[in-house]
């Protein structure tokens, strides 16, 4: 610990403790600490993309937007995203050998110690802003946590479920992350379980992950689309073929009418023509 206060960092709990939290206009808690690199403007507007609807179900979370998070001891890639028996620990700015050893995001409990009040948080995301670069990234990191927050608390809409595992069954062309790729095949056993009645046997659980792992994709997506402009193709990644456009077209507009956007939001699909 000596080691750390010397290079500045601080304890996830004390940023927890001395940051200042607000609540944004759709109810959603939030604060920013150190060197983040962020306007505040733009961080509000990130924030208030949440719609009302969902962030009712965030009520034990507070998001922290910080310059490095990272656990002490260990690497960012045997760390993990959640805090275990390694302290948590924060850089109010950024330096070029602690973005080495930071991730993405930490999810750490806050307790009774760690509140400032009873409107505090009992978990506390902390984002490294200064590792996401871009403001793509920063806001894709926030929704993807907000989404799989939601399903935790929530649940996936019984509608959603069966328009994604309708599109499994009918075989449409890739998915939304690697997750729900890998969930989506062992869910359809990829015909190699078939029965005597030569249909392929579903795996429920797999089935269930898939569910939830689609719909956690598509309403951070979704939130994407309101908070930022993108173009279909910088939700590519490598490791598996992005979901057909019209199947994720499909699903955003089903999350849209689910959760309609805040004020000054605004949920639009265009297309370009080739020329």
């Amino acid at each position: 610990m000596a080691e750390s206060i010397q290079s500045g960092l601080v304890q996830a709990t004390q940023v927890a403790r001395e940051a200042a939290v607000r609540r944004a206009a759709n109810g959603v808690r939030f604060a920013a600490f150190g060197e983040t690199g962020l306007d505040d403007a733009e961080l509000v507007h990130m924030v208030q993309a949440v719609p009302m609807d969902v962030a009712a179900a965030l009520g034990r979370k507070t998001y922290y937007f910080v310059p490095l998070a990272l656990a002490e001891g260990r690497n960012a890639e045997s760390a993990g995203h959640r805090s275990g028996n390694e302290e948590t620990m924060i850089s109010p700015m950024y330096t070029a050998e602690l973005v080495e050893q930071a991730i993405c995001h930490r999810n750490v409990a806050l307790g009774a110690d760690a509140e400032k009040s009873a409107d505090a948080g009992e978990e506390g995301v902390f984002i490294s802003t200064r590792l996401l670069r871009d403001r793509f990234s920063l806001a894709f990191e926030l929704f993807i946590n907000v989404g799989h927050a939601f399903v935790d608390e929530a649940g996936v809409p019984e509608s959603f479920g069966e328009l994604a595992w309708n599109q499994a069954v009918a075989d449409v062309r890739g998915e939304t992350s690697q997750d729900a790729w890998e969930s989506r095949a062992q869910a359809v056993g990829g015909g190699q379980m078939a029965g005597r009645d030569g249909k392929p046997r579903i795996d429920e659980k797999a089935r269930t992950e898939y569910i939830e792992a689609a719909f956690s994709d598509a309403i951070a997506i979704y939130m994407l689309s309101l908070a930022v402009d993108f173009d279909y193709s910088e939700l590519r990644e490598r490791e598996y073929p992005l979901l057909a456009p019209q199947a994720l077209t499909e699903r955003l507009r089903l999350v849209a009418r689910l959760f309609p956007p805040n004020a000054e939001y605004e949920f639009a699909i265009r297309y370009r023509r080739r020329a």
